[in-house]
């Protein structure tokens, strides 16, 4: 090698470094954009922190929230949802998500009575509740953009028949897999 081509060498060293720590910035800054994009607009992953959704979730579950169904559709009956805290919840202090099952629909009469939620006088099937509710609840009709949600363990969660119902604007996303624990992998049923 001569004197000529050692000189090149170290003169490209320190460039080919520089250019490697360009590439690197590059390819972080791209990635945390990435992660922020698709957390904030199309998925999320949460887990539960209560005994609110059994039989159907488990404490410490851990589930991938979809955020991009209800820009092309409404939310339905019998799906799981995330929501911030409404207006009801926040002057009680609570600040964190909730995570609960759509029963009632916007414009329609919701009633528990006798162990059954009635939906326009008629009794909702659900075979997904750990028991029946003890509770009486209702009549109310759920107003226009808003929805009525309940857990799944309803004698023993803190629901619409304590605080009112949940608008619209405040549905997160819907519960769409739970990826932990691995035994438990899989989409989460909807009736």
């Amino acid at each position: 090698m001569t004197k000529l081509d050692k000189r090149t060498q170290k003169q490209s060293a320190p460039a080919n470094s520089e250019n490697s720590l360009v590439e690197w910035g590059k390819t972080i800054g791209v990635s945390l954009l990435l992660a922020f994009g698709i957390r904030t607009f199309v998925a999320e992953a949460r887990y539960i922190p209560s005994e609110s959704m059994l039989p159907t979730l488990q404490v410490n579950d851990r589930l991938i929230i979809d955020k991009v169904t209800y820009e092309f559709r409404p939310p339905e009956r019998g799906e799981i949802v995330v929501f911030q805290p409404t207006p009801a919840l926040k002057e009680q202090g609570f600040r964190d998500a909730f995570i609960k099952r759509i029963v009632g629909l916007p414009g329609e009469q919701v009633e528990v009575k006798k162990g059954k939620v009635l939906i326009n006088g008629q009794p909702l099937t659900e075979s997904y509740l750990a028991a029946p509710p003890d509770y009486e609840y209702g009549p109310v009709v759920v107003p226009a953009e808003h929805y009525l949600v309940l857990g799944d363990n309803r004698n023993h969660s803190f629901d619409s028949h304590f605080w009112g119902f949940v608008p619209r604007q405040n549905i997160i996303g819907r519960a769409a897999i739970r990826f932990w624990p691995p035994h438990r992998i899989g989409s989460i049923p909807s009736p």
